[in-house]
């Protein structure tokens, strides 16, 4: 560990250095330390700071001979080695400023409030004096957040205005895709503040390497065979990659088949799980003669046809026949082998040692998969010429993981995938023989929609093949659970259609996608047994630039605080064409502000606004009934007779579940479920008319806080993250919704009464014409209100914003705060403005005779 230099503790040398410093700031305005005094330590230190100045950024400091050498970094840090994040050389600070927190005034340089996002120690790699002449510097950093290996380089000559360099995360066992892991979204607060645990919410390192003495390649580490593995599954693309070290195999057209071997003993697994060995016992055969004790194998099972393609059809004929002999078997990686867990060796070393495998034996039906050492177009080009399905592009240094990622990506010569057979329609001329089959895809939602249908592609035989099966999962409705089925047209077939139960998946090749989601120009290539129908959904490409380049390589394990809790399924969807907020962006807002938005959520009936298609497209508004919510909770349903069971969003798990079930919004209502019948709080939700300015509704907002006042309510204050703020009353649950709904009319009466040019009581947009509606309907029975810290479905995704009153005059807008800046805003707020809410539950009687309101009856 590098230690602080002996010089370091001379007055002079410090002082000259930070003549800069002392020159940008009046110290009998700015609380910032002067920095005379030196203290002493054994390691050298350093401090990340977060500074909200005009704009956002990150101030990053190395102790250096008695200073801090500083850098600025507008986007802060990245663990992903290819992010070079600029970093402009500012003046030196001093050693006193790494534990600065509070505002800088107003008119001062860089005004703004500043927190210590990251602090610990710094050893450099090398002399670091030198490193800074000549623009490079290696080091390793060992601090909360930040870990591993890092360098900053210089981009232009020494001394120029402002001098600018690039940060980057070296690659070591730290190193993370930012895909995977962002981490000044996933730790945005104060470690002073906010301290990590050791072990529990800093990044922790990938797991050692090991070489094994069998000769195993780098990274292969000693382990059981497990039981279960999924197979890692590629992402759909638009184009090749154009950069980046890739390797290109063909896009079999078959089956993906893991091979298991345990102690002589072969299982041929399929996607859905089942266990086909007994189907294919030659490839059992050839896999047990390559004398492996124990491995598991991934690959891919076709029937060439002409030329040496795969063929889809002549592979389900062979199965359908029972005739395994044309059948082969196309190895391409071996995650497991011997007793040693190779995922986290390369890409590359993997297929070596597969490929080495191989060549051991001449096997007539097990073969190796090659991949083509030339560049993406013309892998891309020569596939397509050759009538194949596609090219499958994969990082060389990529490890195997069980899921989808983008180190595998594949491109297709022609739109292809499955579909879910929902029905069809009987071929004109033979009854006998289907026309038409009726296709349908599940959506995000986890409804089965209609996307049109395919009326060509098989023979009479596959005809008649597939109305023998279709015609015995006949039922009476049609299966979509989601829009009005769309049949299209078929010259083939006539007829009504006749419903099936959505149990079958066929492959499918069409031209394109209609902007209604319907398939054109389709074609029939077979049935597929692989896969079960609950899993197909529509593959929609994604833009290759958006694809990672550079090392895909990650940790095996990751934090819970640093990661989505959950499986985020087209996170990559645009949910705001304004902005390009996409899917991803709100399921990690709503992650990162669980800890704030759960007490508000938290043993409420909660209502959702769900938007598949983002906030241009149709929204739900969702009280009721089962949406696949891993962790939602269902209420009894005599809580509300006559009614489905009501929603309850009690865990972070079930928050960012429904926000990757398309929930855009949280609705709650004013009353827990235990008390359902008596609202523990009231509330005013100020909406602005047309022509109404801002001024106006905050004039209004101060205006009802006056009057609750007199009526000695206190109340709190958010944006409704639209156009209007929410006044809050909390309230002893004494009384029922309509005596409540009641009272809070008469507020609102008593406003409109008294200050007519600024408020009405109805609600409807020609009576508020440059005046305030204050609703007070969210005060009635099953009545909801956007939840503290909740996205809002418009333009921008504005979150309502819990405020102090001494804020009112500050804030510019109800959305003034979006998901892209509310965490942000969060980790620099010093207290919270609603803390005393919870303990204030106010007694309404005082208040009701003050008005003279008389109350129906009390609870």
């Amino acid at each position: 560990m590098a230690t602080r230099s002996t010089s370091a503790r001379e007055p002079g040398q410090s002082g000259a250095r930070l003549a800069h410093y002392w020159s940008k700031r009046d110290f009998t305005k700015t609380k910032e330390p002067r920095g005379e005094q030196l203290k002493g330590g054994k390691a050298l230190s350093f401090v990340i700071q977060k500074h909200a100045a005009r704009r956002l950024h990150y101030d990053f400091r190395l102790e250096l001979d008695g200073v801090l050498v500083s850098w600025a970094v507008p986007k802060g840090p990245s663990y992903d080695p290819a992010d070079k994040r600029l970093a402009v050389h500012v003046e030196d600070h001093p050693l006193s400023y790494g534990s600065f927190e509070g505002t800088i005034p107003p008119k001062q340089y860089g005004a703004g409030t500043v927190i210590v996002w990251d602090k610990g120690s710094w050893e450099p790699l090398g002399d670091p004096h030198q490193g800074l002449r000549k623009g490079k510097l290696a080091f390793n950093l060992r601090g909360q957040k930040m870990n591993g290996q890092w360098e900053l380089v210089r981009m232009r000559k020494e001394g120029e205005p402002k001098e600018p360099w690039l940060l980057f995360k070296k690659r070591d066992e730290f190193a993370r895709p930012r895909t995977d892991y962002d981490v000044v979204t996933a730790l945005p607060d104060s470690v002073i503040a906010k301290p990590l645990k050791k072990n529990t919410t800093s990044v922790q390192p990938r797991a050692a390497k090991q070489r094994a003495v069998s000769g195993m390649p780098e990274g292969a580490v000693k382990a059981a065979l497990p039981k279960e593995l999924s197979p890692q599954l590629a992402t759909l693309v638009d184009s090749p990659p154009t950069d980046g070290n890739w390797i290109y195999e063909i896009k079999f057209d078959g089956y993906r088949i893991l091979a298991r071997i345990d102690k002589g003993k072969v299982s041929l697994i399929t996607r859905g799980g089942h266990d086909w060995a007994s189907k294919m016992p030659h490839l059992v055969s050839d896999l047990k003669r390559l004398g492996v004790g124990s491995a598991w194998l991934d690959g891919e099972i076709v029937v060439l046809g002409k030329e040496g393609v795969p063929d889809f059809n002549a592979l389900q004929k062979a199965f359908d026949s029972g005739s395994e002999s044309p059948l082969k078997y196309f190895l391409f990686d071996v995650p497991f082998l011997e007793g040693h867990d190779l995922r986290d060796v390369e890409l590359v070393k993997r297929r070596e040692l597969l490929k080495s495998l191989l060549d051991r034996k001449e096997l007539e039906h097990v073969l190796f998969s090659a991949d083509f050492p030339a560049d993406a177009a013309s892998v891309l080009h020569t596939a397509c010429a050759m009538h194949l399905e596609g090219v499958i592009a994969k990082r060389a240094d990529s490890p195997y993981t069980s899921a989808r990622t983008r180190n595998w990506l594949k491109i297709k010569c022609k739109l292809r995938q499955e579909f879910v057979v929902c029905g069809y329609v009987d071929r004109g001329d033979d009854v006998a023989q289907i026309g038409s089959l009726l296709l349908g895809v599940y959506n995000d939602s986890g409804d089965l929609v209609s996307v049109g249908r395919v009326g060509t592609g098989w023979d009479t035989d596959d005809a008649r093949m597939l109305k023998a099966k279709l015609s015995k999962l006949a039922v009476k409705a049609a299966p979509f659970t989601a829009g009005s089925p769309k049949a299209g047209r078929s010259r083939t077939s006539t007829g009504k259609p006749v419903w099936v139960k959505p149990k079958l998946v066929a492959e499918v090749e069409f031209s394109e996608w209609t902007p209604d989601g319907q398939i054109r120009h389709s074609a029939f290539a077979g049935l597929r047994d692989d896969k079960p129908a609950s899993s197909i959904v529509r593959e929609t490409a994604m833009k290759t630039a958006a694809v990672r380049t550079p090392s895909a390589r990650k940790a095996k394990s990751a934090p819970a605080a640093q990661s989505t809790t959950v499986k985020v399924t087209h996170g990559e969807r645009v949910i705001d064409a304004t902005t390009k907020i996409t899917k991803l962006d709100l399921v990690r807002y709503y992650e990162s502000v669980a800890e704030w938005i759960l007490p508000h959520l938290k043993g409420r009936p909660c209502s959702l606004v769900r938007g598949p298609n983002g906030i241009a497209g149709q929204l739900f508004f969702q009280k009721h009934g089962g949406v696949g919510i891993e962790g939602i909770k269902h209420l009894d349903a005599s809580l509300w007779p006559d009614h489905e069971s009501l929603l309850q969003i009690d865990s972070s798990q079930a928050l960012a579940s429904a926000a990757q079930m398309n929930v855009i919004e949280f609705h709650t209502w004013n009353s827990t479920s235990r008390k359902i019948n008596s609202p523990d709080r009231m509330v005013f939700d100020l909406d602005p008319g047309s022509g109404t300015s801002w001024g106006h509704v905050q004039e209004a907002a101060a205006l009802l806080r006056s009057l609750l006042e007199q009526l000695d309510l206190a109340a709190w204050l958010k944006t409704s993250g639209g156009k209007g703020l929410h006044v809050v009353v909390p309230l002893a649950p004494r009384w029922d919704y309509e005596t409540v709904k009641d009272f809070s009319r008469a507020i609102v009466q008593h406003l409109a009464k008294t200050i007519p040019s600024r408020f009405v009581v109805k609600s409807g947009p020609a009576n508020r014409v440059g005046k305030i509606f204050v609703d007070y309907l969210r005060n009635g029975f099953g009545a909801t209100t956007a939840a503290a810290f909740s996205a809002r479905a418009r333009p921008g995704l504005g979150v309502s914003m819990p405020l102090a009153w001494d804020d009112l005059s500050r804030v510019q807008s109800g959305a003034q705060w979006t998901i892209q800046d509310a965490r942000e805003y969060l980790s620099f707020r010093k207290r919270d403005p609603w803390s005393g809410y919870w303990k204030d539950a106010q007694s309404l009687t005082e208040a009701m005779k003050i008005l003279s309101f008389k109350p129906r009856r009390k609870l």
